[in-house]
């Protein structure tokens, strides 16, 4: 699926619905809900710049807005309790980053309106009915889609020329994981390799479906954005280590923690462009109304240490693109 910015859409929407809402809302303190899969340690610089995007919109805590962080600690089956929380203390806004967040979020309320931050197919997942026609209380930014996986099972080729088959790490459990599996192996398929797919449901069980890829003739890993997943992403790292197995995620932050390579959307910057929702919806915006986007800044990583250590040569012009080079 390819879903392209709109900016004149979203343009004409704050002029025709906002043009009379500002003077409405002068002296009100907004509060506004956050739900986080992770710890705030690792969501710090992405609390950091959702403050910093709302500022950019003349919000501030202690002043106009009160923010409310709930956070799952890397135990995605806190989120849905977690969400109830946040529910009850009637925030104007939830503020989500991730399919399984979002999904949270949405059984937990049909009427407070959620901005997501960063997600994979809120179609297939039932939380939207369209990109472009949300229809619900949920829109925002996305962060997967066919053009992303393309690119990083390109940056896979390149850095494994000789690679032949790809194996997608993926959750069972995972909403968005059945129709991005397909939009995975399509561009596995353009870029000339074969497709598998391996599963861990749980933190137990990723040993077991590294160890699969790995004797199943994986030349390397795919690992499917997830909330596990990323808090388990030292765990990733470590095992694609042992199985001597080239993997690639979405976050840099699995490449500071061991993986190979990372490439996808600056997670930042998704939150502060989540910001920008926000701020349309406080001034009388309607979720169902905002069209979604995608993320405009991507990131490349690469860890060279590991690839020493799994004997994999990564080429100079793919160091050259790296916003982050691990020696």
């Amino acid at each position: 699926m390819i879903i392209k910015t709109v900016g004149s859409i979203l343009t004409i929407i704050l002029v025709v619905t906002f043009a009379s809402a500002d003077a409405q809302q002068v002296g009100k303190t907004w509060k506004i809900g956050v739900l986080v899969s992770g710890t705030a340690s690792i969501n710090a610089a992405r609390d950091e710049a959702l403050r910093n995007g709302l500022r950019e919109f003349g919000y501030e805590e202690g002043k106009n807005i009160v923010l409310v962080y709930k956070y799952g600690e890397g135990k995605t089956d806190r989120l849905q309790q977690l969400a109830k929380e946040l529910v009850v203390e009637k925030p104007d806004v939830i503020v989500v980053g991730g399919t399984a967040v979002a999904v949270a979020a949405k059984k937990a309320t049909s009427t407070i309106p959620i901005v997501v931050a960063g997600a994979g197919d809120l179609v297939e997942a039932g939380l939207i009915k369209s990109f472009m026609y949300p229809g619900g209380n949920v829109t925002g930014v996305a962060r997967m889609s066919a053009d992303f996986f393309g690119d990083r099972l390109k940056l896979i080729k390149q850095v494994l020329p000789k690679a032949s088959q790809v194996t997608a790490l993926m959750n069972p459990a995972n909403p968005g994981h059945r129709r991005s599996l397909k939009d995975a192996e399509l561009g596995a398929r353009s870029s000339g390799l074969t497709f598998q797919s391996v599963s861990a449901r749980s933190a137990n069980e990723l040993e077991r479906a590294v160890g699969a890829a790995a004797q199943g003739g994986a030349s390397a890993l795919f690992i499917m954005t997830d909330a596990m997943f990323t808090a388990n992403l030292a765990r990733i790292a470590q095992l694609t280590i042992k199985y001597r197995l080239p993997s690639i995620y979405d976050r840099t932050d699995y490449v500071d923690a061991g993986g190979l390579l990372s490439n996808g959307a600056n997670l930042p910057d998704l939150s502060r462009r989540a910001a920008e929702y926000v701020h349309q919806i406080l001034k009388g915006a309607k979720p169902a109304d905002l069209t979604l986007v995608q993320p405009t800044k991507l990131d490349l990583a690469v860890n060279l240490k590991t690839a020493q250590q799994i004997g994999v040569t990564v080429p100079s012009e793919v160091l050259q693109r790296a916003v982050k080079v691990i020696k």
